[in-house]
């Protein structure tokens, strides 16, 4: 199974979000599955594709031509997928992945984010998609996803298209079983 991370590029983040995001890569690594992402060298997505590279897993890399600058792609990946933009990329990602992460991120991860919850309830995406909430820290997010549900900017139905966890061993348990899990935003406490 292709898992899909997405996550933050920066370095900036408290410790806490790095081990966690480790933890996930290694999970992933560790149950024989291939870890996909952004292909950049740095932040929380790069923690974790480092993580599942050093417990003997593959991972696959897609970014588009304008990283090639040193210095900006992780070049340890098992594969490097170019593409010609930011968009292709994100098409290519979504295409090669059964399931999806988000670690926390910036805009990117946000970007990422919407991108495949939207194509999730158009039915072009069937994967699972799990937020890590580390430190509470989609806690806004799912507050504010739940107000356009009740306020009726959206169908009640997209809440139950993401599952929220709070640790790397819930998030990925969600990503390959996802029906087991009681995670979804419909069902969380409020």
């Amino acid at each position: 199974m292709n898992i899909c991370i997405y996550g933050a590029s920066s370095n900036q983040p408290d410790s806490v979000y790095f081990r966690e995001s480790e933890t996930v890569g290694r999970l992933i690594a560790e149950a024989g599955h291939t870890l996909v992402f952004g292909g950049g060298r740095d932040g929380l997505m790069a923690a974790c594709a480092r993580a599942a590279l050093s417990a003997g897993g593959r991972v696959i890399g897609i970014a588009p031509e304008m990283f090639l600058d040193p210095g900006f792609l992780l070049e340890e990946c098992s594969e490097m997928i170019l593409t010609e933009s930011m968009s292709v990329r994100k098409e290519k990602m979504l295409a090669m992945s059964d399931a999806f992460i988000a670690l926390p991120g910036g805009i990117g991860t946000m970007d990422e984010f919407f991108e495949t919850v939207t194509l999730k309830q158009l039915g072009l995406v069937s994967g699972p998609l799990v937020l890590l909430n580390t430190e509470d820290f989609y806690a806004p997010l799912v507050e504010l996803l739940r107000r356009m549900a009740e306020g009726r900017f959206m169908s009640e139905n997209c809440l139950g298209l993401v599952r929220v966890c709070s640790t790397p061993e819930e998030a990925l348990a969600a990503a390959l079983r996802p029906e087991t899990l009681q995670g979804s935003l419909e069902r969380l406490e409020k």
